[in-house]
């Protein structure tokens, strides 16, 4: 019973032509999560706990006395202070298949990123947006910040 419930939910995420969220590929972690902060994945808005895994298209806010601190599979690091709207856009890491990449938003608040293998083997690859700015990685460290 448990193995044809497993089967039909594949194939609705297939027939509805979305991706179903149990097979979504995990990008990084959550590794610090304090104060009031926000998920908003597929429309749907959600506490963040510690060891959350993070999707592409991921939506991360934190409130007046929020911050998060983050961990991508390329070892990335990134830490969002309070305040602030951070949109995971894409990330590839496949360096077997010489595909890596990373976009990423910050729509206010505030961001620090040290950079991980992504950026040391493809530096062109990594973007970081802000309303005004668009950033591309050469470096090893920065910081952002996006008044409203």
């Amino acid at each position: 019973m448990k193995r044809l419930f497993g089967l039909i939910v594949v194939l609705v995420g297939a027939w509805s032509g979305g991706v179903c969220p149990v097979f979504a590929e995990t990008i990084g972690l959550v590794q610090i999560a304090s104060g009031p902060c926000s998920l908003i994945r597929d429309g749907q808005t959600s506490g963040i706990q510690i060891g959350l895994k993070l999707q592409e298209n991921d939506v991360l806010e934190t409130g007046a006395e929020g911050s998060l601190g983050l961990v991508l599979r390329d070892d990335t690091l990134l830490s969002i202070g309070p305040n602030s709207r951070f949109v995971l856009d894409r990330f590839v890491f496949s360096p077997a298949d010489e595909q890596m990449g990373l976009a990423a938003r910050l729509n206010r608040g505030v961001m620090m990123m040290v950079s991980g293998q992504i950026a040391r083997m493809a530096p062109e690859s990594v973007r970081i947006e802000t309303p005004m700015a668009l950033l591309g990685i050469r470096g090893t460290r920065f910081a952002v910040k996006v008044s409203e």
